[in-house]
C-alpha cells in the first residue's frame, strides 16, 4: 500500500465562463491527514474534489501532489483515486473482482488479484465475503467495497464525495468511525467532501468551511466550532442562537453588543479580535448547549428573560423554544437528567449563559441553513 502525500492548492480559481466556482483557494494537506472540505450544496467542494483528481482544470493557481504540480496531467496519471455518491460498483462482478478490476486492468493473473482482493477484505472486515455478489451486501457493507476496490489501486489520496450520504442515520453514523479507522490502518491522505458538520467534525483532523467558492476557515473541528472565525461558519457548523446588534465597549478580547434582548457580554472570537470595533454591526452566536436555567452568579449580560413558546424531548436531551419580548428567538438544550417539567409552554424564565462560552463576531452572511 502507497503511503500517503501531501496535497496543496495554491491560489486556486475554477471559473466556468462568467461563473467562479472557486476562487484563492489555499490549502496544505499534509501526508496520511484526513481532511474534509465542508459547506453547502454549490459552495465549490465538489470542485476542488475534481481538480485534485484531474478532471477538471484549474483556471490558474496550481494543484500539488507530493510537490508535483499537476498540470495538464490526467486523472489516471495521478496517484489518487476516488469514490463517488453512487459508488459505481459493477453488479454483474463478485465483490471480489470489484475490488480487484484495477489488477484486471493492468493484466495481473487471476490468482495474484483474488490473494490481494482477499487481503483488502480482512482490511475492511469484510472476511469469507468475496464471492457474493454486490446485491447481496447491505448498505454499509458495499461502502467498504468501494474503499478496497479504491484502495486496490494503491493510491496516495483517496478522494470522497459524499460517500454517505445515500445511507440512513445510524449507517452513517456507524460508517464514520469504519472509514476513520480504515484511514488510520492504511496511512493514506484522505481528503473528504460533505455537507454533513457530523461527518466533518467527527471524522478530520482538519476542516475546511466553504460559502460560494470561498474558503471561510480551516482549523481542527473543535476550533471550527468553539471559536469560527465568520458570521456564516457559527451559523452554518452546529446549531446557533444569532443575536445581531452593536459593539457598545470593547475590553480584554469581550465585547458588550446591544441587542434585540439586551445588553450582552462574548468573547471576541480569535479571528476577530482585529476585526471587530466600537460602535460597529455585530453578531453574539451561543450555542444552544450553552444556555442554561442555572448559573449561580449570572449577571444581567449574560442572561436573557424569555417565554417558553415550545419544547422537544429528544431522550438524552430536552430542548426548549423561547422568545424574548423584543421577538428574538432562542434555542436552549438541556441535558436529560432524569428531570420531568423543566418549564411549561407559556412560562418566563431567565436563560444564563458564561460569556466565554458566547462569540462576538462581525456582522456578516448567515447560512440560509442555519
Amino acid at each position: 500500500m502507497a503511503g500517503g502525500v501531501s496535497v496543496e492548492l495554491d491560489r486556486l480559481l475554477v471559473q466556468f465562463d462568467e461563473f467562479v466556482a472557486v476562487r484563492d483557494a489555499n490549502v496544505r494537506i499534509e501526508p496520511g491527514e484526513f481532511f474534509s472540505f465542508l459547506g453547502p450544496s454549490g459552495c465549490g467542494k465538489t470542485t476542488i474534489l475534481r481538480t485534485i483528481s484531474g478532471f477538471l482544470e484549474p483556471t490558474s493557481g496550481a494543484v500539488r501532489i507530493d510537490g508535483k504540480d499537476m498540470a495538464f496531467i490526467g486523472p489516471n496519471k495521478r496517484p489518487t483515486a476516488l469514490i463517488f455518491q453512487n459508488l459505481a460498483l459493477f453488479p454483474l462482478m463478485t465483490v471480489w473482482e470489484n475490488i480487484a478490476f484495477a489488477l484486471e486492468m493492468k493484466g495481473v493473473g487471476a490468482a495474484d488479484r483474488r490473494k490481494h482482493a482477499d487481503e483488502l477484505l480482512a482490511l475492511i472486515a469484510l472476511d469469507g465475503q468475496g464471492d457474493k455478489y454486490v446485491h447481496e451486501l447491505s448498505g454499509g457493507q458495499k461502502q467498504r467495497v468501494a474503499i478496497a476496490r479504491a484502495l486496490c489501486a494503491e493510491p496516495s489520496v483517496l478522494l470522497l464525495d459524499e460517500p454517505l450520504s445515500a445511507l440512513d442515520l445510524k449507517l452513517r453514523q456507524h460508517m464514520r468511525t469504519e472509514l476513520r479507522t480504515i484511514q488510520r490502518r492504511v496511512g493514506l491522505t484522505f481528503i473528504y467532501i460533505t455537507h454533513d458538520q457530523g461527518e466533518a467534525l467527527t471524522m478530520s483532523d482538519h476542516v475546511a468551511v466553504m460559502r460560494e467558492g470561498v474558503i471561510e476557515q480551516i482549523g481542527d473541528g473543535r476550533t471550527i466550532y468553539d471559536d469560527p472565525a465568520t458570521a456564516f461558519v457559527a451559523s452554518f457548523v452546529g446549531e446557533n442562537n444569532a443575536l445581531p446588534g452593536r459593539v457598545a465597549e470593547i475590553r480584554d478580547g469581550v465585547a458588550l453588543v446591544d441587542t434585540s434582548v439586551g445588553r450582552l457580554r462574548a468573547r471576541i472570537a480569535t479571528a476577530a479580535r482585529d476585526r471587530l470595533r466600537t460602535d460597529e454591526e455585530a453578531i453574539v452566536f451561543i450555542r444552544p448547549e450553552a444556555l442554561d436555567l442555572d448559573i449561580a452568579g449570572a449577571s444581567a449580560e449574560t442572561t436573557i428573560q424569555a417565554t417558553v413558546i415550545g419544547e422537544e424531548f429528544e431522550g438524552p436531551n430536552m430542548h426548549l423554544q423561547l422568545r424574548h419580548d423584543g421577538g428574538a428567538e432562542l434555542r436552549v438544550s438541556l441535558v436529560n437528567k432524569g428531570r420531568t417539567g423543566t418549564a411549561s409552554i407559556g412560562s418566563s424564565l431567565a436563560a444564563a449563559f458564561d460569556p466565554m462560552k458566547a462569540v462576538a463576531l462581525p456582522s456578516g452572511a448567515l447560512s440560509a441553513e442555519e
